[in-house]
């Protein structure tokens, strides 16, 4: 399998940017934190290729860009786990406060 050429890389990487840009841009304002927490949880999916290309590193430049991609995906992970964590924590119940008296 050859690799594509710089160009058409480029290419994808504006159209995906554009497209990403358009549908985020449709989204109301009120689904963007369970939107964005969600997406977080994608970066999982990053580490994971993070790890199989740090395995099949030959080079120092392979293996520096894939520590950086999967200590950035790790904090996206985490960053988003907090947020799910802190918007479910909205919805909880609070107890009702004790009645002092007889």
């Amino acid at each position: 399998m050859t690799p594509l050429p710089l160009v058409i890389e480029l290419t994808i990487l504006v159209l995906a940017a554009f497209l990403g840009f358009e549908v985020i841009s449709k989204v109301p304002t009120m689904l963007h934190t369970p939107l964005m927490s969600g997406a977080n949880f994608i970066h999982g999916i990053v580490i994971v290729g993070a790890i199989i290309v740090l395995g099949n590193a030959n080079d120092t430049f392979t293996k520096i860009v894939g520590f950086i991609a999967m200590v950035l995906a790790t904090a996206n992970v985490v960053g988003g786990w907090f947020v799910t964590d802190r918007m479910l924590g909205m919805f909880k119940r609070r107890p009702e406060p004790k009645k002092d008296g007889p």
